[in-house]
């Protein structure tokens, strides 16, 4: 039957949001990416093991130490380590890096707990650790789950020892207690943010005294008295340590469907991870394909491995150096040329919670990649906004190459707000836009992401990595 003018007019001119599964795309592709980022999510819940992760995948198709050549020249691919914890890497395009760049930037950090300086305490006959929580959290999510142990503890002496407790499957896990029920009821009575204070977020690690009587703190003493024979650390160590606690679940497959990752540390790992394989597979490309991998997001950018250091300029003045243009003047120029995806992602609407959402300006799973414009909170505060020109040219790459997006919100005005990188690197003169994957249940322990929506962030940063 034909269809009707009406018919036909709105299917030229509405924006129909179709989910992305009923559109022929490769399902077992789609599902085989999702596999690979699960493992990658399972051995890189921290920062530091995600950069190592990455320097792997980027050394295993010819990319090397940029501190290693003394000239690169087009078709080159180099990397640069962050002091372990950042990476940065490009490949060498034809064009002059003052015509700028094509980048993509994540973020490899997510909400976790860290140990405080002193940590290792008895009381009671049970030994804890004091834990300071890093970025937005809410509290009551961390109790009751399985943590793992991971992150350095540097000694006097530069000797750094690696602390990796929990990917064997006979290593222990840590908990942090809640209180029954039945004795709960003036904690029932606080509010959801006040039930378990931040103080309260301390760490089970053990309960064997050590046998000698002539000793206190029989409990401590035996749990420093396992890690110095296994890491060889006394508890003064502590002092310069990093040591992170993250949830010990692994990445599944969620549904009967399959269809979606549950997982921990997908803000931000979704994106740095296709981030990262979409640059593996870049090749003819015009202008320099950069990858930013920062940490600090979380907790605001700051420090020599956010993405307010001066260490990515200086990444740049080495490209400069190395392709013959050793001028560090035209920093600027390469930054005021360049073109940036701030790679991260936004908040998936639920209808378990439709009330803080506008639905028409939001981000469903399974409709593509989305594209924020701008972020921040109430009147746009905080957020570098893209401009018209910029979205219209993200749009074209998009739809050139046929990938599902949705240009989206985040939550009815005054309900919050967040922020990403993009407007630390506008503020270089970047043309910068955030274009990730939806989320639902957001900096939780377990975070939801669609495998359809996974693929097409990276579709689209192999799209944008070639111009």
């Amino acid at each position: 039957m034909d269809k009707t003018k009406g018919e036909i007019l709105a299917d030229n001119l509405f924006d129909k949001k179709e989910n992305g599964w009923l559109k022929d795309n490769d399902t077992k592709e789609i599902m085989l990416f999702a596999e690979s980022y699960m493992n990658c999510l399972n051995k890189a819940k921290t920062e530091r093991q995600f950069i190592k992760k990455a320097k792997q995948e980027l050394e295993m198709v010819g990319f090397k130490d940029i501190n290693t050549l003394d000239n690169l020249k087009t078709g080159d691919k180099v990397y640069y380590i962050n002091r372990d914890k950042g990476l940065f890497a490009s490949v060498i395009g034809e064009e002059p890096l003052a015509d700028g760049m094509q980048l993509v930037g994540a973020h490899v950090d997510s909400p976790r707990l860290d140990l405080r300086p002193n940590p290792l305490y008895e009381t009671d006959d049970l030994a804890f650790f004091k834990t300071r929580y890093y970025g937005g959290i809410k509290t009551y999510q961390w109790t009751t789950i399985p943590l793992n142990l991971y992150g350095v503890v540097t000694k006097a002496d530069g000797t750094v020892i690696d602390v990796n407790i929990g990917n064997q499957a006979s290593d222990p896990v840590f908990v942090i207690t809640d209180l029954l029920p039945h004795l709960a009821y003036k904690q029932e009575k606080k509010s959801l943010g006040d039930g378990i204070e931040g103080e309260d977020l301390n760490i089970l690690i053990g309960s064997m005294p050590f046998k000698d009587d002539k000793v206190s703190d029989k409990v401590k003493l035996n749990i420093l008295d396992i890690l110095n024979k296994k890491y060889g650390i006394t508890e003064r160590d502590f002092i310069s340590a990093e040591l992170e606690l993250v949830p010990a679940f692994e990445a599944r497959s969620l549904g009967f469907d399959k269809s979606m990752v549950a997982g921990y540390g997908q803000d931000d790992k979704v994106c740095a991870y296709t981030s990262l394989i979409a640059l593996l597979n870049v090749k003819n490309n015009k202008k320099t394909a950069t990858l930013i991998l920062a940490d600090k997001e979380e907790i605001g950018s700051m420090g020599n491995t956010g993405m307010y250091s001066n260490t990515f300029e200086y990444y740049v003045n080495l490209l400069l150096e190395k392709t013959g243009q050793n001028d560090f003047n035209k920093v600027n120029t390469v930054l005021c040329h360049s073109k940036l995806l701030s790679a991260d992602v936004t908040a998936a609407y639920d209808p378990n919670f439709a009330d803080v959402f506008e639905k028409n300006n939001e981000s469903f799973i399974n409709k593509g990649v989305s594209i924020n414009k701008y972020t921040g909170g109430r009147g746009k505060s905080g957020a570098s906004d893209a401009n018209s020109e910029f979205v219209g040219y993200v749009r074209g790459i998009l739809e050139k190459n046929n990938i599902t997006y949705q240009l989206t919100d985040m939550g009815k005005i005054g309900m919050g707000g967040g922020g990403t990188i993009a407007y630390i690197l506008a503020n270089r003169g970047m043309d910068v836009i955030d274009l990730g994957v939806p989320v639902l249940s957001m900096h939780s322990p377990y975070e939801v992401t669609s495998k359809f929506d996974i693929y097409m962030a990276y579709l689209t940063y192999k799209a944008f990595y070639q111009g």
